[in-house]
């Protein structure tokens, strides 16, 4: 067997990816722990099924002792009055998720009462394939921003641990050249190429 270099390899990966063949790199594997995110995301990640997830359970895990359980979107942050409505909403499902459980109702149905701001961790494990098809679709603009935030911080992981792998990995327009999205492009095309390609 013979034995190549790194750069060599590389050059292999550069050039096998550059004829469309991109089952190859299906081989290399990718896990993340995220947390601090909410529930809302969690509902957008798995419908990316080539892959394999852990999610903490709301089932088993008494979520009565939690104190920051919740994600504010920074839409309502941003107005002081959207703010109090949002805190007052959901600090309502969790009294309510508390007095379920001291009433003896199992976390599984007290859970019921929880919305999907609800904080959560997940483990995610997907292939180097798999890894570029999510980060065309969730680098996007047009992407939902957590789920967005998400994925560029996995890029840029991606990015440092294999570079041969994602050089090219971004939204799908940085990649082809023009937005596939049509008319509902967000019209930022030049700043994006320049973003992930350097160009």
């Amino acid at each position: 067997m013979k034995e190549v270099s790194l750069e060599e390899a590389r050059e292999i990966i550069r050039r096998v990816l550059g004829y469309g063949h991109e089952s190859v790199i299906e081989h290399a594997c990718f896990t993340f722990f995220v947390e601090g995110i909410s529930r809302s995301l969690t509902h957008q990640l798995v419908r990316h099924r080539i892959a394999s997830y852990t999610q903490q359970s709301m089932r088993y895990v008494d979520l009565s002792r939690s104190k920051e359980y919740f994600i504010r979107p920074k839409t309502i942050s941003d107005d002081e009055e959207l703010t109090r409505l949002f805190n007052a909403t959901v600090a309502k499902c969790k009294e309510t998720y508390d007095l379920l459980r001291k009433k003896g109702v199992p976390c599984e149905d007290s859970r019921f009462v929880l919305p999907i701001a609800s904080q959560t961790k997940i483990a995610i494990t997907m292939n180097a394939r798999e890894l570029r098809h999510f980060f065309t679709m969730r680098c996007c603009l047009r992407a939902q921003w957590e789920i967005r935030e998400l994925a560029n911080r996995m890029l840029k992981v991606c990015k440092t641990t294999a570079p041969s792998l994602f050089e090219n990995a971004g939204p799908s327009c940085a990649s082809l050249g023009f937005c596939p999205e049509a008319e509902l492009t967000c019209g930022k095309l030049n700043q994006i190429a320049k973003k992930y390609r350097g160009k």
